[in-house]
């Protein structure tokens, strides 16, 4: 895995303009995996990519609820399905196939934070997402990483 694109946000919203840029790039079949600190941003990246797809809908965490699935009213092919997946309550990494984790794999656009969590289950094939807080206030260092059809696909990004 290659770091593809290293940003520093000096603000949350800019983190966000740039998920709804993304999601261009991005569709059914892929997983995202998401990491960073607690309050780093994930869910925050994550929501601005649901609405950057045209969801319009409200994007909580899905800290309590484990998943959340955002699904198109219509038959759009650039509205995946989205499987938001927030794993850290997790004991044990089989835990996630309860929640339909595989299912997700092969449906849809997998948002996966914590990902961690999976172990060995994690698809091998992720786009990471590293998010880290730095000591300036509200500033984001960002950094996307993939295998080589990551860095082909990205490389306009």
């Amino acid at each position: 895995m290659e770091i593809i694109k290293e940003i520093a946000f000096e603000s949350l919203e800019q983190m966000q303009v740039f998920a709804k840029k993304l999601t261009s790039f991005l569709g059914a079949g892929d997983v995202l995996a998401l990491d960073g600190d607690l309050g780093a941003g994930k869910t925050e990246f994550s929501r601005a990519l649901i609405h950057g797809f045209g969801f319009n809908e409200d994007v909580p965490s899905p800290t309590f609820n484990l998943l959340q699935i955002y699904e198109p009213d219509h038959h759009d092919q650039k509205m995946p399905i989205i499987w938001h997946f927030d794993l850290y309550r997790l004991e044990k990494p089989e835990e996630a196939f309860e929640l339909g984790i595989e299912e997700a794999f092969d449906t849809g656009l997998t948002l996966i934070e914590w990902p961690s969590k999976l172990g060995k289950h994690l698809p091998s094939d992720i786009l990471a997402v590293y998010i880290k807080m730095t000591k300036e206030q509200g500033m984001r260092n960002f950094i996307l990483a993939g295998g080589t059809a990551w860095q082909k696909r990205l490389k306009n990004l």
